[in-house]
């Protein structure tokens, strides 16, 4: 069952904030954390599993953080919300649920389908646009502001 949780949340900031404030190093999770006030635990595992499953690369070292695996207009966020859909250990198939023959035949047929047009809608979605959207909304990107292309 697709359900916005707290973990799914994390790592689409997580990732938007990767895109969005890279510069020429790869952006530590100390500092996704104090951008996103998101807390290390979640962020961590969340972080591994998006690297286990190519949307990230982690970049070992001092100097290490992460980096896109790929150009930010070829990751949807369809991409992450199946890996999260694939760390929640608790979530059970809807149409196992206990439920009247309403519910088995009319709302979770219903359910099921919205869901497939909101990973359809997903899917159709880059990160990206997530950051044309941020730039709009006019937030500062961090990690362009410290580009320097002076020769």
């Amino acid at each position: 069952m697709l359900r916005l949780s707290k973990k799914m949340l994390f790592a689409i900031e997580a990732v938007l904030d990767i895109a969005y404030h890279s510069g020429s190093a790869p952006v530590q999770s100390r500092e996704i954390t104090r951008r996103q006030g998101i807390p290390r635990r979640y962020l961590e595992q969340a972080l591994q599993n998006l690297v286990r499953k190519g949307i990230l690369i982690g970049v070992r070292g001092p100097r290490g953080g992460y980096r896109l695996a790929r150009e930010r207009r070829r990751i949807s966020i369809a991409d992450i919300v199946q890996v999260v859909r694939g760390m929640e250990a608790n979530s059970y198939k809807i149409e196992e649920a206990p439920g009247s023959a309403l519910g088995h035949k009319v709302v979770r047929p219903l359910w099921l389908e919205l869901q497939g047009d909101l990973m359809e809608r997903l899917d159709s979605m880059t990160v990206d646009d997530l950051c044309d959207r941020a730039e709009i909304a006019g937030i500062v990107s961090e990690g362009r502001q410290n580009l320097d292309f002076t020769i």
